[in-house]
């Protein structure tokens, strides 16, 4: 009961200041209409798209080499990279000169504050977030409807190339790196060449394979050849009739036999001495030409690769001309500002009509202090 006397007492209070109440929440809502009358009309654009993986520019996914499972969207790495991007200085600057936002924004340049406000100003109208589908969300706002869809396109676009140049510094990493390997592997390719060069003319090896066969087989021949004319040439001189002019002329082709013998056994021992070096420095020789022509055409795909275009962002809405404004919301601003007038006039009314002050007290309590004083 005591609660009920209380809220109609409540009521009775409101009802007894029923006219200032209703004079100030009127003149709230119709002063905050004839204010938001004068405020300017803001238009919102929205891109919307999506971060692409790094994986995109690898060769091994590009042109299909490894058993790397291709994925075409980012993590939230990427997400995050693309975040940082947008909101960078060196992407505001390009906007600012590309639209001429000091004279749209109407920015004194030789302020030595104005880069500080034009910034301040554009952040104020350009949001950037990522949704809860993990797709990224750029909204920009400005009083001309034409503009803002454009300065969202070529935002999007900018962020598209800055991530793409992050990628590409590191793809000419790579290829510098292949062009020094493959500068110290044709030094290293050079030398092992002069070296191989000169041990062949040193040994007289050219093909070891090919002259080991055959100077293996010119020895066993000679050798078998010198045997059989020794032993001849021993027959024949115990045999009396045997005319003098054939034993000379067979003791001199034992004497070639022997010679060509000794100079094959020369050329063998340089074969020995030689091939094991020469095969060394061959199969050396080989190997690093195979790495180099390896080296060579991995330069060639991440060249390639370099020279794609592989985008960093994913489209997955065009930023369009805004048919209605964003901003005011002059409706929602009259009806929040007689709310806010009304609720602080009631309270207003009940304060008064529930502690009445004495003035006249008031008044003449400082007539006696001032007396006193006096």
């Amino acid at each position: 009961m005591e609660q009920k006397d209380h809220l109609l007492g409540v009521v009775q209070t409101l009802w007894k200041w029923r006219k200032p109440i209703l004079i100030v929440t009127l003149s709230a809502a119709i002063g905050t209409a004839v204010i938001s009358l004068f405020m300017p009309n803001y238009f919102k654009a929205t891109t919307i798209f999506l971060a692409a993986s790094p994986d995109m520019a690898k060769p091994e996914l590009l042109f299909g080499q490894g058993n790397l499972r291709r994925n075409e969207y980012g993590d939230a790495n990427d997400i995050d990279r693309l975040l940082t991007i947008a909101e960078s200085s060196e992407l505001v600057d390009f906007l600012v000169d590309s639209f001429k936002l000091y004279d749209h924004y109407k920015i004194d340049k030789e302020n030595p504050r104005a880069p500080f406000k034009v910034q301040e100003k554009f952040f104020s109208l350009y949001k950037i977030e990522k949704t809860k589908r993990d797709a990224i969300e750029l909204s920009v706002e400005d009083k001309d409807r034409a503009l803002a869809p454009r300065i969202a396109n070529v935002a999007r676009e900018k962020i598209d190339a800055l991530a793409q140049q992050l990628i590409k510094q590191n793809q000419i990493l790579s290829i510098e790196t292949f062009n020094q390997e493959i500068k110290i592997k044709e030094q290293q390719i050079k030398i092992l060449g002069d070296t191989l060069n000169a041990l062949r003319r040193n040994y007289g090896l050219y093909n070891t394979i090919a002259q080991t066969e055959a100077l293996t087989a010119q020895y066993s021949e000679a050798n078998a050849d010198l045997i059989r004319h020794q032993t001849r040439l021993a027959i024949l001189k115990n045999t009396n009739s045997v005319p003098r002019d054939t034993i000379v002329m067979l003791n001199a082709l034992v004497k070639g036999l022997e010679s060509e013998v000794k100079t094959l056994d020369q050329r063998m021992e340089l074969l020995n001495q030689g091939i094991a070096p020469i095969n060394t420095l061959e199969k050396q020789y080989f190997e690093g030409n195979l790495s180099l022509s390896q080296d060579k055409e991995r330069l060639k795909i991440w060249k390639a690769v370099y020279d794609a275009y592989i985008p960093a962002t994913i489209l997955v809405e065009h930023a369009e001309v805004p048919i209605v404004k964003s901003r005011p919301r002059r409706s929602i601003l009259v009806i929040a500002a007689g709310a806010i007038a009304f609720i602080f006039s009631a309270f207003a009314a009940l304060l008064f009509d529930n502690y009445t002050i004495d003035w006249s007290a008031f008044q003449d309590n400082n007539k006696t202090i001032i007396k006193n004083s006096k």
